[in-house]
């Protein structure tokens, strides 16, 4: 029997404001343990949450960015659990009163292909929980520490319908998200330090069939690829269940990254396992159009947007497009460079195969030695013939060491680009003259044979003759 995969992704993307959901505590990333804390984070007996207005504006803007409807009015809720590093008992969350619902992206698995809609179900705001940790000073432990640094970083959920049917899918979608909360501002997307996180249920179903199967719920997953993979691995296990004729139990399952499969966790929960209600200590919350409208004014162009318009005005391939839209501090750089000179396809051409090459991120693009400025400006001196695209990868390199400008480093070692033809042909005529076997090979049809010439004649001009004088020069005197 034929199957396939039903999945649904939800994804915690934790903001970039300076301070907690509900009081003035730092979020800053990688302070000594509870230092970053006071009586609300921690639940103490009487204190009162505040709404911190940045929090509620993020979440605006990703919900404008995802074709969402924002709810006018909406309010907080408190999501009841017990677990170690919940202070309060219960998490402050948002539940039958989102703020924002019924969204959409678009995706495209490659280049050129259809893209899919994923709807987009809900986006509420809530409160991170704490940290447990079982090691101390990177030493093993018996005993079970507890950092609540955590405690009150704001978060916005993002949940999507069930819409994917193939891992390729979810990975589109994530890619996707990531991009635009990054271009927003309001998240850094890194999987690695938890700031976007991903859970993912996923479910199969006989081919045709309406009905839903068995939600298993995945967690664990720091990166694209082990989403991926971890989905790839569930769906098998529950296609091998199905033909068996094995139940497949609604549960919480933890992927393995050693083992790359999953396992299980705990028995999956219900809405009404969380006794949800409205929090009393937070008013309900209100957004009048203006605000709306304020926010959506402020948008910057999106990734999808940006591509379109490299393509168009600039005449790039989508690919290239795609690439250099992936941030937009990329995207940035690039049309920085093309100001400056005005050939676009060099500039994405150096981008994507000498400067990425040397980034580990492409948002530290900002930080590297070799600004657009000085890009623009070494594909000129190649656009002019100053120096040949061979000289040029080493000004590149010497750009990137040390920030000279190139035209500083080209005069500073000589590397201006041999044009003189009288010159050039002296030598090549030399080379011929020391070949005569392979002039001989060249005029009897062996083209192959050129190659072998042009590489004498740069090699004995330090590789910087003119490469399109040497082939001309070289085609006209061999013919003869």
């Amino acid at each position: 029997m034929q199957y396939e995969a039903v999945i649904g992704l939800e994804v915690h993307c934790q903001l970039l404001t300076a301070s907690k959901i509900f009081c003035g505590c730092s979020t800053r990333f990688g302070a000594q343990p509870n230092a970053q804390t006071c009586p609300v984070c921690l639940g103490m007996p009487g204190v009162l949450p505040v709404v911190n207005r940045n929090v509620v504006e993020f979440a605006m803007k990703t919900a404008l960015a995802t074709n969402c409807t924002i709810r006018t009015q909406n309010r907080f809720a408190r999501k009841n659990y017990f677990y170690p590093d919940l202070p309060k008992g219960y998490q402050i969350s948002q539940f039958e009163q989102p703020i924002a619902e019924h969204g959409h992206l678009d995706i495209e698995l490659e280049e050129g292909s259809e893209t899919k809609k994923i709807g987009i179900t809900r986006i509420h705001m809530e409160e991170d929980a704490g940290k447990l940790m079982h090691e101390l000073d990177g030493v093993s432990s018996d005993s079970s520490y507890v950092d609540f640094n955590r405690t009150g970083v704001p978060l916005i959920e993002i949940v999507s319908e069930p819409d994917m049917r193939s891992p390729e899918e979810a990975g589109a979608y994530l890619r996707t998200l990531r991009s635009i909360v990054q271009y927003l501002g309001v998240c850094d997307g890194n999987m690695e330090q938890g700031s976007f996180r991903c859970d993912a249920n996923v479910s199969i179903r006989p081919q045709g069939e309406d009905k839903l199967g068995t939600k298993v719920e995945l967690k664990n997953m720091n990166s694209f690829k082990h989403v991926e993979r971890a989905l790839a691995f569930e769906i098998e296990r529950q296609q091998e269940m199905m033909e068996y004729d094995e139940p497949i139990v609604q549960e919480t399952r933890l992927w393995s990254e050693a083992t790359e499969e999953t396992f299980s966790m705990r028995g999956k929960e219900e809405a009404h396992d969380y006794r949800y209600f409205p929090d009393p200590d937070l008013v309900p919350l209100v957004i009048d159009d203006e605000w709306i409208d304020r926010l959506q004014s402020t948008l910057p162009e999106l990734p999808r947007q940006k591509v379109k318009r490299f393509t168009a005005q600039y005449g790039l391939p989508e690919y290239d497009a795609g690439i250099l839209a992936g941030t937009r501090q990329l995207a940035d750089y690039f049309e920085a460079c093309v100001n400056q000179h005005d050939n676009a396809k060099a500039a994405s051409n150096w981008i994507m195969s000498e400067v990425l090459r040397h980034l580990d991120d492409a948002r530290e693009i900002g930080n590297c030695n070799v600004t657009p400025e000085h890009l623009a400006e070494m594909i000129a001196l190649i656009d002019k013939g100053t120096i040949s695209g061979k000289i040029a990868k080493k000004v590149f390199e010497e750009m990137w060491a040390g920030g000279k400008k190139p035209a500083i480093i080209v005069e500073e070692q000589g590397l201006v680009q041999m044009s003189d033809e009288g010159e050039i042909e002296k030598i090549v005529l030399e080379v011929m003259d020391a070949n005569p076997k392979m002039v001989e090979d060249f005029r009897g049809g062996k083209e192959k044979v050129l190659g072998f010439f042009v590489g004498q004649v740069m090699k004995a001009t330090k590789g910087k003759a003119n490469p399109k004088v040497v082939n001309d020069l070289l085609r006209k005197n061999l013919a003869r």
